[in-house]
């Protein structure tokens, strides 16, 4: 059994959470590889190393002093060092670091220094070696991880290094320059150190056990899914569900590698696992796994006697994708059919693609809703399933909540309705509370 095992930045904010992790490392031989992230906030009225980072990099473009930054940042890696009674003397490469920065200085090299310092002293204490990422994670000219240059650089020190700690978030340019992913990207490095090294499950340690059947901002104290498919998260991030990094699911899903999301402060705690297939499903009466949505759509819907094919639907897309907004979803009908847009996507544009589609499509009636919210209920327990969409019209129709529209996916494992904007956490509650909870 070989394990993955990234920690997030709450998991490695101060010498205790140092601690935590340290315990459930050694709690289980097979976590070999770890993924670090820089130190996040110790507390919610704390900074996180990144967005100090990110600041350090401000001051220096404008020409305004740092070292009040750099102290802090400083004095917080020695901190966690004293307190875990550490040889490293970061403070010598911490000063050496500094003392070289200037305002032509690479923004994501001084960023990539959260994870790096971060990372040195998380191999200290576990007594793993350290891979510096700049060594094992490539970018290709166009910005884009090169994976096979990258899958054969962390296997190579995977097998030299039988236990090893590696920074997460950013890696190496052709030429050497450093470049960092977008935010969350330390969950995309602990996906590409799985698929690397064929590792039998990624464990991606954070704050909250598992993800949730709803946004907790909504819906008091919801379940946390145990088991959920690839697809079906699939579904629920696109929907607007915070879950992962969006790039961190493809390589070890390629790869047949099942993801677990873990609570570092509740160790015990089994969280969620993601999976290509659930074999074994555990007796549950709740056919939704997830409810996940998003606000301010507009919905155009065009209507035209005898639509007999699909030139008006593939010019009307033309006519979305020049204006460069992405059409959400579809909905077919015999002599019409309704795209979904976000409203803050198209903004003022919305009115020239109605006048353009008006003009080049010719249709009898183009119609307009705007304020709407989508709300898409994902389950594979959906399938298959008579009745289903019957139950959530009569839930929402009970509480006075009107439907805009509804579309089912073919695979029948999502319905994705439309609400009033000010309907929307009514209705998430509501459908929470009738299937899920």
């Amino acid at each position: 059994m070989l394990k993955v095992v990234k920690f997030g930045g709450s998991s490695v904010a101060s010498a205790q959470q140092f601690r935590k992790v340290k315990h459930i490392i050694e709690s289980d031989p097979s976590r070999r590889v770890v993924v670090a992230s820089a130190a996040g906030k110790r507390t919610p009225d704390d900074h996180k190393m990144t967005d100090l980072l990110y600041l350090v990099q401000a001051h220096l473009k404008y020409g305004v002093s740092a070292e009040d930054i750099l102290d802090t940042l400083r004095s917080r890696l020695v901190e966690i060092r004293d307190e875990l009674g550490l040889a490293f003397r970061i403070e010598d490469e911490f000063d050496a670091w500094a003392g070289s920065l200037n305002k032509e200085s690479n923004v994501d090299e001084i960023v990539s220094r959260g994870e790096y310092f971060t990372s040195r002293l998380l191999a200290e204490f576990l007594g793993y070696a350290f891979a510096d990422a700049k060594d094992c994670v490539f970018f290709g000219y166009d910005g884009r991880i090169d994976e096979q240059k990258t899958y054969e650089a962390i296997g190579r020190i995977c097998s030299e290094k039988e236990r090893v700690v590696i920074p997460g978030f950013y890696g190496q340019m052709p030429g050497g320059r450093v470049k960092v992913l977008s935010r969350g990207g330390s969950d995309v490095t602990g996906a590409l150190a799985a698929a690397a090294v064929g590792a039998d499950v990624y464990e991606n340690w954070t704050d909250v056990s598992g993800i949730l059947m709803a946004d907790p901002r909504i819906v008091d104290d919801p379940r946390s899914i145990r088991q959920i498919t690839y697809a079906e998260l699939k579904e629920l991030t696109l929907m607007g569900a915070s879950v992962l990094h969006e790039d961190a699911v493809d390589p070890v899903r390629r790869a047949g590698i099942a993801l677990n999301i873990r609570n570092t402060n509740e160790p015990g705690d089994p969280g969620t696992m993601i999976v290509e297939k659930v074999v074994d499903e555990p007796d549950d009466p709740h056919f939704i796994t997830g409810l996940a949505g998003k606000r301010n759509f507009s919905i155009l819907t065009l209507r035209k006697r005898d639509m007999e094919d699909s030139s008006m639907l593939i010019k009307t897309l033309q006519i979305v994708d020049r204006y460069q907004v992405k059409a959400e979803h579809i909905v077919l009908g015999v002599d019409s059919f309704a795209l979904m847009v976000s409203s803050d996507e198209a903004g003022d544009d919305l009115y020239s693609i109605i006048a353009d589609i008006k003009n080049e499509c010719v249709p009898d009636k183009v119609l307009i809703q705007d304020k709407v919210s989508l709300i898409a209920a994902v389950g594979r327990r959906m399938m298959a399933r008579p009745g289903i969409s019957g139950k959530l019209f009569a839930a929402l129709g009970d509480n006075q909540i009107n439907i805009r529209t509804i579309k089912q996916g073919a695979d029948e494992r999502s319905i994705i309705i439309g609400v009033r904007n000010e309907d929307f956490e009514q209705a998430i509650r509501v459908l929470y509370g009738e299937f899920a909870g």
